[in-house]
């Protein structure tokens, strides 16, 4: 593979377009790099969504694996959460699912961890496992064997306890066609909820919706809430680490600017003092909000391996992204979407009061939506960077462990970064006025139009 195509190792997975930047070729040197990077003698798990290109890809990377001494524990088709568990639940020495998570169905990669369930990613072992890869400085030895398991009970009896519902619910739930479909129903109603379920069906291809249970994607989930009268609406991702939700009035929850608070107050109802994860891109009230309900703030990069790594290494309780990623440290700090839905109709089901109310609850200071804007991914974070020395100069205050957040001397924000899973910069603002969030808006994507261009 050329450099230029070194790409696909991004800052916490390994992700690409299948048939350009990800082949079956590609997917053995890669599991004999991760295999490598564990250690001969070791025992991973081995999952995947339901991409078309899965199986394929999940077969080479096994092959990889084993071809360097490890042993596979292949647990099928599942969540990505559950390959995080299986590596906790079991002892293991290190997992990998075959995903490209929220990404459209063209794309495919691997999310791979270490023993515990830590993420591989920039400064957790990704470095090592792509100089292993450029290098092919494969260990050599006997094959591994492989095993096969089925993990959904163990996984259910681990979940179901941590649920405590005060009375059923009426919930519609959307897996998308992705790998909630095995799962999703069987779960919330053992947790005691009525359920009513769309996009239900696996679909390599997402051809009900996309994979990413954005907005403008689940307006099928919005009329089928207001149509069945129910209490709630839950959306999933393909490989069932980010969840969105509808209330009861079928309006979308916009992101962890709204989620998080809510299960922040949850969590430090219970644990008085304790730390809460958000990432960077959340607004300023999420700070506001933790610290008045006597929580300790712990801003973080964007990226599921940031934040739980984060969650862990600082004993919070709770973390999230504005993205709907949420971290549970009952679960081992794992962002499962699952979990996130059951716990939020547990919120739901202990008030005398409608999710659209508690929604309303939220305060919320007006806020853009996230814009992408092509930029190649070699040039992206250079651009980023370039951006901020030019907003240091003009005297904004700058926040830059992900990307450059821009505050000017009345806290309002602008926020500039480079995706880490896509070839895009990504712009959003948040003032106290609506003008000004709009100017701020106006003023970022103008820079970056201009940084790109050049």
């Amino acid at each position: 593979m050329s450099n230029d195509n070194m790409k696909i190792f991004r800052a916490y997975d390994v992700r690409g377009v299948y048939g350009k930047d990800i082949t079956e070729e590609t997917a053995e040197l890669i599991g004999k790099a991760f295999g490598t990077f564990i250690g001969s003698g070791k025992t991973i798990a081995v999952s995947r969504d339901f991409r078309n290109s899965g199986e394929s890809l999940k077969k080479n990377f096994i092959s990889g694996i084993i071809s360097v001494g490890c042993n596979v524990i292949d647990i099928g088709t599942t969540t990505t959460p559950m390959m995080y568990f299986a590596v906790r639940k079991y002892g293991l020495d290190g997992g990998v699912s075959v995903t490209a998570s929220h990404n459209p169905a063209e794309w495919n990669g691997f999310k791979m961890t270490r023993e515990g369930g830590i993420l591989c990613s920039e400064g957790f072992g990704m470095e090592e496992i792509k100089n292993i890869f450029l290098k092919r400085d494969f260990n050599e030895g006997e094959n591994g064997e492989v095993e096969k398991k089925e993990i959904t009970s163990d996984y259910e009896e681990f979940i179901l306890p941590k649920i405590i519902n005060q009375r059923k619910l009426k919930i519609v739930l959307d897996p998308g066609n992705g790998a909630a479909c095995f799962i999703a129903e069987d779960l919330f109603r053992k947790a005691g909820h009525q359920i009513v379920v769309i996009n239900g069906e696996p679909d390599g291809s997402f051809s009900s919706r996309p994979s990413d249970p954005s907005e403008e994607n689940v307006s099928k989930l919005r009329e089928t809430v207001l149509k069945e009268k129910a209490d709630l609406g839950i959306a999933f991702d393909g490989d069932v680490d980010r969840v969105a939700f509808v209330d009861d009035t079928g309006k979308y929850v916009p992101s962890g600017n709204i989620t998080i608070p809510i299960l922040s107050e949850y969590y430090l109802n219970r644990n008085k003092n304790g730390k809460i994860v958000f990432d960077i891109c959340c607004s300023s009230f999420v700070e506001e909000f933790i610290k008045k309900h006597e929580g300790k703030p712990v801003p973080s990069k964007v990226g599921h391996s940031f934040i739980m790594n984060t969650l862990i290494t600082e004993g919070a309780v709770f973390g999230g992204e504005y993205s709907n990623h949420l971290y549970f440290s009952e679960i081992f700090g794992f962002d499962d979407a699952l979990f996130a839905g059951l716990k939020m109709a547990e919120i739901v089901a202990s008030k005398d009061k409608k999710f659209s109310d508690i929604v309303a609850e939220i305060p919320r200071y007006p806020a853009s939506k996230v814009e992408e804007i092509l930029c190649d991914d070699n040039e992206k974070f250079e651009a980023v960077r370039r951006i901020g020395e030019k907003l240091k100069k003009e005297g904004y205050k700058i926040i830059d462990i992900d990307g450059v957040k821009a505050f000017d001397k009345n806290g309002d924000w602008m926020l500039i970064r480079g995706s880490n899973t896509l070839p895009v910069i990504k712009i959003n603002s948040e003032a106290r006025r609506e003008d000004r969030m709009t100017e701020l808006f106006e003023y970022a994507k103008n820079m970056v139009k201009s940084e790109v261009s050049t």
